[in-house]
């Protein structure tokens, strides 16, 4: 959904989280979660790499941001674009390869 139009109040399925359409909503499925609340406490990065295990190819690292995005909204940040989210990946990234 697009994080300007989500409400906290409303948040039932997966499609109703900021960033999700029906393809994130499938790849959240294969990830074993059904539900917004199975988000808590998920890692984005180990959500990043059991995905790309799961389906045999390497996620885009976009997909990263927006599992960063759906985390902290859920652990409850404010909705924010998937892309806000870039920079913070990059580095977190280009610490790892350090």
């Amino acid at each position: 959904m697009n994080p300007a139009r989500v409400d906290r109040k409303k948040v039932q399925k997966l499609t109703d989280l900021p960033n999700i359409g029906p393809a994130m909503d499938r790849d959240l499925r294969l990830l074993g979660i059904f539900a917004p609340g199975q988000i808590a406490g998920e890692c984005p990065y180990r959500m990043h790499a059991r995905l790309s295990e799961i389906t045999g190819f390497r996620q885009d690292p976009c997909v990263i941001d927006v599992f960063i995005s759906i985390t902290r909204f859920m652990a409850g940040g404010e909705s924010r674009p998937w892309w806000e989210f870039t920079a913070e990946r990059k580095k977190y990234l280009a610490g790892i390869g350090n």
